[in-house]
């Protein structure tokens, strides 16, 4: 049974310690595309050489900088064919502003698993701990497994939330370049889906896709640049749900809505008549 629920659900997840210097923040934000304009005082903070300003998330990286090997989807009681798995939704939580080099202990659990019939629904959490022993930031992901459902459990609760009925505050468009995904893959997320023509066409796609996180950076700073002055410290928190995919190259339309302490996001693709790429955005600012 590639998931077996007993054991798998609250399973500790190893813990791990890291580190991340200035050039890591960068070489992440530039696989955002920061830099594209390149005179502008407030972008080149993403790009300092010592005290690179650094958006919250870089935390869905900075544990696995530089890897090589393509992941895995083997936990406790749970063991699933990389082809099979799609992002569902992510969130980062900062209980401080991400520092531009720091050294973490990540310690993790798998907190919940849904059967959707068709498929099955991994969470997981993790707590991001400095040097210091004082909380960095908290994570919290989904996997969506194709066919590895019914096996009895719960459906799990729906996450969907309504736009605000009226028109957004801001409507910006982000042209992604083509490359982008074989530049982000160097942040440590080598799975073919993205780089592998074969690989991604037998996964049931035309052609290799854009990481489900890069999007989700991408969108967390155009929201940042706009709604905010480009300011990344104001950001405690941001989530979103993996809608639809996006192709490099193709163009990110993010519509956002200010609310009191909160921006309610949108963001769909372009030349596909907008379809969705993420919903359910959320992104937490004081």
């Amino acid at each position: 049974m590639p998931i077996d629920p007993k054991i798998a659900l609250g399973a500790e997840l190893p813990s791990r310690e890291f580190a991340w210097t200035p050039s890591d923040v960068q070489l992440y934000q530039l696989g955002l595309g920061a830099g594209a304009r390149w005179t502008d005082a407030a972008e080149l903070r993403y790009l300092d050489d010592r005290e690179p300003q650094v958006l919250p998330t870089f935390a869905t990286v900075a544990q696995t900088l530089h890897e090589t090997e393509p992941p895995k989807v083997s936990f406790p009681g749970i063991d699933i064919d990389l082809a099979k798995v799609v992002h569902g939704h992510q969130e980062v939580e900062v209980h401080r502003p991400i520092p531009a080099a720091g050294k973490a202990t990540s310690t993790g659990r798998i907190s919940e698993i849904w059967d959707k019939g068709s498929a099955a629904v991994v969470v997981q959490e993790h707590t991001i701990t400095g040097s210091d022993g004082a909380p960095l930031w908290t994570t919290r992901s989904s996997i969506f497994a194709k066919g590895e459902g019914g096996f009895g459990g719960e459906r799990g609760p729906s996450t969907k939330s309504e736009l605000p009925d009226r028109a957004p505050d801001f409507d910006v468009t982000t042209r992604t370049l083509p490359q982008q995904a074989l530049l982000y893959r160097m942040l440590g997320d080598r799975n073919p889906l993205h780089s592998d023509p074969e690989f991604a066409r037998a996964a049931g796609f035309p052609n290799p896709i854009l990481h489900g996180l890069c999007t989700y950076g991408i969108v967390c700073k155009t929201a940042t640049d706009t709604a905010l002055d480009a300011d990344a410290t104001r950001v405690t928190g941001f989530r979103a749900r993996f809608a639809g995919v996006l192709y490099p190259g193709e163009t990110i339309r993010t519509r956002i809505w200010r609310t009191d302490g909160e921006l309610v996001i949108a963001a769909t693709v372009v030349e596909r008549e907008d379809a969705p790429v993420l919903a359910d955005v959320s992104l937490k600012f004081e």
